[in-house]
């Protein structure tokens, strides 16, 4: 390079890209304002659908055809599709209010006499939990709110007590009841302060555990279990808001980095008639373990609690007497390199058994336990995983999961018996090859079927199971499917990449149309490779499908764009295949990347080893720039996006599961983090992150620009100021974002090759 200089904001200017097409093809190409701008692709709502309990009906939202702008909650028979207006929107007229309740959610009690609404919600970290609760009587017709004590738009998580008497709910980090006719009312928590935190989770444990609602009924409704979080003395992260005034404010949040103070963690059990809570007596640093899931034991005098240690390779199951507090140990699960965490746990022959999922033969499989920890029976033999447990029928004796044995990228659904029985039952028929995902009813005999492939957007139908029969289809997407069908598109190829060593990665390639092997294509790796996704499934990525069409619209100006599974990522190819990556986050996964670019390179000669580019967002981003610094004589043009430069920059939960912690592991740290490698830049980087990014910090973004100035490296960078790490608030944020993207990719990774020298 001639000339060294640098770029530290790079300023965008909305282009339209062509490519040399004919009028009627270039009507159909996709553009940046088509997606992102006209969002003609849009795909419809999936319909807001519950189960009843009787498993035979289900309800969803439907706008009122006598109230204006007002909504019904229709009941839908299963079988005949039959229907009938459960809750009208004349109902959800509040006293003097001029319109009827948005309806956010709703919940019904068990007796199916009232209805809980959710309404007027607002944004709380990642989603919108905070919000307003209505409860409808259906036996009177009576509308009132809950907890009026509080302002508007504070109530989070508010749920029915099992005998239909009463309603819990979280107010600023303490918990509440008050009985459905409102005679009584009383707070059960009062030490809830901005540094204790009461029925929620803090951030990390949210963000990793996905630890939201923090509070749960016992059976008999008399008490409540809870988590507590004492946050003090873990770090603060200040963001800053520099766009809201002339002054920047300061937004405070507690965030504990890899290898710094965690929150002590504690479980109580806190009676609604005493407002006394008995503290479960687990032994150990609570700074120290981590309670990612409890419950009660299928009764209302234990509780069944998941303590796994930081380093998170040991994970004990205790069942805790609520009434003074005591432990029993009864099971330990545990792994050379991490363990995770159980959701689908649930009690069999009337609390004699419970299921546990387990990777202890090398798979991913269900277990059936005995309540004493000692009787430990495989429920799914055979050399697959269990992708997702989708239902647990105990009154039928089936567990309903998703599997894929044979398509590493697709899902299907099976089904095994809960006696123990070595039978694996498969469900989706051979005939319908792609991605499959199922919302089972409780009785098991019905659910919502969602199909897609990478190509195709989801249709959603009523399936009667085990039949898996099709009643009807509520959500065709038609539009999206003309609309795609009437764009030129090329073919895309799923295949396995060998790269030697007895290693096998699955990998996807998308060519343009007309796509000529004798001319030289410009090849772009769109990348994760991180342990928290696959980017190589044969899915239509519901609120991700615009970078599949942004791919597409690659494609149809030249590009080819292809992407690969590394080692390390959840792939259903046994434990060793995900584990591998242990303590070399960074290291390992950007190899194999780099490894099956050579590969691709060599096996094809119409893509260009000169025009190589990747990108990626978050891990993916993290994953570019080790592409970038480590193999620069590979990859030639990067945009990363959301990134983590140095991994110590990260979570305690989540870096320290795949890192262990940073005192034990300092060379691995450093060397997975791309900000060690940064010297190694030599092509052309565009560097994109915004300012509110709660988690991955744009702390990230700016000490790795500081590095690279350090080293007089050329780059370009973009902030997106109060955005978040998905970079989609504000008014044209994603048209600006890909326009952005797309400008960088035909000067820095051209649509022509340069002519030979």
């Amino acid at each position: 390079m001639s000339e060294q200089r640098f770029i530290v904001l790079l300023i965008c200017l909305v282009v339209t890209c062509t490519t040399s097409v004919n009028a009627d093809e270039n009507a159909t190409l996709l553009t940046i304002d088509r997606i992102f701008h006209d969002k003609e692709f849009e795909l419809n709502k999936k319909v807001p659908s519950k189960w009843l309990q009787d498993g035979e009906s289900y309800t969803t939202v439907e706008p009122s055809e006598s109230v204006a702008n007002g909504f019904d909650i229709v009941r839908h028979d299963s079988e005949t599709g039959a229907e009938s207006i459960l809750v009208s929107a004349k109902q959800l007229l509040p006293e003097g209010a001029e319109k009827p309740l948005e309806i956010k959610d709703y919940s019904w009690s068990d007796d199916g006499r009232f209805v809980l609404i959710s309404t007027n919600t607002v944004k709380f970290r990642r989603l919108e939990s905070l919000g307003d609760y209505w409860l409808l009587d259906l036996a009177d017709a009576t509308l009132r709110q809950i907890g009026t004590e509080a302002p508007a738009a504070s109530l989070m998580y508010a749920k029915f007590s099992p005998n239909s008497e009463f309603i819990a709910y979280m107010y600023l980090n303490n918990l509440y009841v008050e009985s459905v006719d409102g005679r009584f009312r009383k707070q059960l928590t009062s030490d809830g302060t901005d540094l204790i935190v009461n029925g929620t989770g803090d951030w990390v444990n949210e963000e990793e555990f996905s630890l939201r609602d923090g509070f749960k009924w016992s059976p008999d409704s008399t008490r409540l279990c809870y988590w507590q979080f004492d946050t003090e003395g873990v770090g603060t992260f200040y963001m800053m808001n520099n766009t809201g005034d002339v002054y920047s404010k300061p937004i405070a949040l507690q965030y504990p980095k890899a290898g710094t103070k965690n929150s002590a963690v504690r479980v109580g059990v806190v009676d609604i008639e005493t407002a006394e809570t008995v503290w479960i007596d687990l032994q150990g640093d609570p700074r120290q373990n981590y309670v990612p899931q409890m419950d009660w034991a299928d009764s209302p005098e234990q509780l069944i609690i998941q303590y796994i240690n930081r380093l998170q390779n040991r994970n004990e199951v205790f069942l805790a007497n609520v009434a003074d507090g005591s432990v029993q140990h009864i099971f330990t699960d545990s792994d050379d390199a991490w363990v995770d965490a159980n959701d689908n746990l649930k009690w069999l022959e009337d609390g004699r058994f419970f299921t546990w999922l387990s990777e202890r033969d090398g798979w991913r499989h269900l277990y059936r336990i005995s309540r004493d920890g000692r009787d430990v029976r495989l429920l799914t033999p055979g050399d697959f995983d269990i992708i997702q447990v989708d239902n647990i029928d105990t009154a039928h004796g089936w567990v309903y999961y998703t599997a894929s044995p044979d398509d590493n990228a697709a899902r299907f659904l099976f089904r095994s018996p809960l006696s123990g029985d070595p039978k694996v039952e498969r469900l989706t028929p051979d005939s319908e090859p792609g991605f499959h995902e199922y919302d089972i009813a409780i009785n098991s005999e019905w659910a919502f079927h969602t199909f897609s492939t990478l190509n195709k957007p989801p249709v959603v139908d009523i399936v009667s199971l085990p039949s898996h029969a099709s009643q009807r289809v509520i959500v065709d997407n038609e539009k999206v499917e003309s609309l795609l069908q009437a764009t030129p598109r090329g073919e895309t190829e799923f295949f396995e990449i060998d790269i030697g060593n007895g290693v096998t990665m699955d990998a996807w390639m998308m060519k343009p149309p007309g796509f000529d092997p004798g001319k030289k294509y410009p090849l772009l790796m769109f990348v994760y490779g991180e342990p928290a996704g696959q980017t190589v499934v044969q899915q239509w990525r519901i609120g991700r499908g615009d970078r599949h069409l942004w791919h597409l619209m690659l494609t149809q100006q030249g590009y080819i764009v292809a992407s690969v599974d590394n080692r390390g990522t959840p792939a259903p190819k046994g434990r060793a295949w995900r584990k591998s990556i242990y303590g070399q986050i960074g290291i390992q996964a950007s190899a194999d990347q780099a490894k099956a670019v050579q590969v691709l390179l060599a096996s094809r000669p119409y893509l260009d080893s000169k025009r190589v580019g990747s990108w990626g967002w978050s891990g993916g981003g993290q994953m570019t720039l080790n592409a970038m610094f480590r193999y620069p004589d590979i990859y030639r043009t990067g945009i990363a996006i959301a990134f983590v430069s140095d991994q110590r920059l990260y979570d305690t939960i989540y870096q320290e599961r795949y890192m262990g912690l940073p005192d034990e592991n300092a060379e691995g740290y450093i060397q997975g983090s791309p900000i060690t490698h940064a010297a190694g830049l030599e092509g052309n980087l565009l560097l994109i992150h915004g300012t509110a990014d709660d988690n991955v910090h744009f702390q990230s973004a700016e000490q790795l620009v500081d590095k690279l100035i350090g080293l007089n490296k050329t780059f370009s960078f973009m902030m997106y100021p109060d955005r978040s790490h998905s970079i989609d608030e504000k008014e044209n944020t994603k048209r600006h974002l890909f326009t952005l993207m797309t400008n960088f990719l035909h000067e820095n990774l051209p649509l022509q090759a340069e002519p030979a020298k």
